[in-house]
């Protein structure tokens, strides 16, 4: 015998992005610790930006606190990166590894960007006074070799990904130039089009993110002295990536 219930459509728990709740959306991203640590982020650079452009005078009692501040969120930022090296083995051995140079690209983006996070737990606990403030200065100069290696790497996997879409893209193109000379329905061909083209926006803000990240990571080798050092340059630079990250992060969560 037939039911006379119907069976509703399955539907799924996450609600669409477009139609999330702001407050429920914010709730979720601040559950993840990458989205208070850029978060923070975004409130250091600002305050060097601040500190660096003179907004405020050097003898004023604010520029005191505001040193103070950015010392203490960029030391709280640390403490985040416990075990995110993890992160980067997890990444290296899910990596399509199908070729000599992307295994080479692989151990230089997540290999150097896994040793830097590694170190970076013990420049947290020198700066915190766990371990000798001895050892702070070589721990620093290891991490920041390591985070450029990593950039490097990285930098160089998000080219080949981007030429890898924008072939996609050009060979997506075609299809719907012969679809729309044929007569075809090209709807499913246009909204792939536009997902290809929002992975490839997203690619080249990742790109321009690890591209400020890595000059940054040459201003510390060098101790911010020499050209492309400035402060306010190497702020401005931090706050992009910042902002960029914080979009990604908001956008993945």
């Amino acid at each position: 015998m037939e039911s006379n219930t119907q069976t509703k459509p399955k539907q799924s728990s996450k609600p669409p992005t477009n139609n999330r709740d702001f407050l429920i959306h914010l709730e979720a991203y601040l559950a993840k610790r990458d989205g208070v640590d850029k978060l923070l982020k975004i409130s250091r650079y600002a305050t060097k930006i601040i500190l660096s452009s003179d907004l405020v005078p050097a003898t004023h009692p604010f520029h005191r606190r505001l040193k103070t501040f950015e010392s203490n969120v960029g030391l709280s930022r640390k403490a985040f990166r416990l075990g995110k090296f993890i992160q980067d083995i997890n990444s290296l051995r899910s990596a399509k590894l199908d070729t000599t140079q992307n295994v080479i690209i692989a151990l230089i983006a997540y290999g150097g960007e896994g040793v830097y996070y590694f170190v970076e737990q013990f420049v947290w606990l020198a700066k915190s006074g766990l371990i000798s403030p001895t050892h702070a200065r070589v721990l620093q100069r290891v991490s920041a070799w390591a985070e450029l290696i990593g950039y490097v790497g990285s930098v160089g996997m998000k080219i080949r990904e981007l030429k890898g879409i924008s072939f996609d893209e050009s060979c997506l193109l075609s299809s719907i130039e012969i679809a729309v000379t044929r007569g075809d329905d090209v709807e499913c061909e246009m909204e792939r089009l536009g997902k290809l083209r929002e992975k490839k926006l997203m690619k080249r803000l990742s790109l321009v993110q690890d591209v400020a990240d890595g000059l940054m990571a040459v201003a510390d080798i060098r101790d911010g002295k020499g050209r492309l050092s400035g402060p306010l340059l190497m702020a401005s630079a931090g706050m992009v990536s910042a902002v960029i990250s914080t979009h990604k992060n908001w956008l993945s969560c």
